[in-house]
């Protein structure tokens, strides 16, 4: 990664885009010095949140950016596609839900290792 890379985005349309945007936040988060514990949190929920952005949105993108306030550094991703939306964001994060075609726990976990999220309401939509 270079010193100038700040900011960047991937696309989220097929299975090897899952794994690319995987190994970017590993690169990511090893260059901000994450702890090992904190580099899996971020790689496990980018993962969950590339998959749901394909299988439940019809594909879409993953955009990141380094944050730095001068006394802490972190990382921060956005993930974004055309599809319906969530419905019920409130319903979504509560323990146990699913929509009926999977598990059902990536965006609460994702939500739960973060330090601040944003669950648009419905409908969330990719901008033109």
């Amino acid at each position: 990664m270079s010193a100038d890379e700040t900011q960047g985005a991937l696309p989220l349309r097929s299975e090897e885009d899952i794994v690319a945007s995987r190994q970017k936040v590993r690169v990511l988060t090893q260059a901000l010095k994450f702890s090992l514990v904190d580099q899996t949190k971020m790689i496990t929920a980018a993962s969950e949140l590339s998959r749901n952005t394909l299988v439940h949105g019809g594909g879409g993108g993953m955009r990141w950016e380094l944050l730095d306030d001068g006394i802490r550094r972190g990382l921060r991703l956005h993930f974004e596609d055309t599809g319906p939306g969530i419905p019920d964001t409130r319903l979504a994060l509560t323990d146990g839900w699913t929509s009926g075609g999977g598990m059902g726990p990536a965006c609460r976990a994702a939500n739960g290792w973060c330090t601040s999220s944003n669950l648009p309401p419905f409908p969330a939509k990719a901008p033109a």
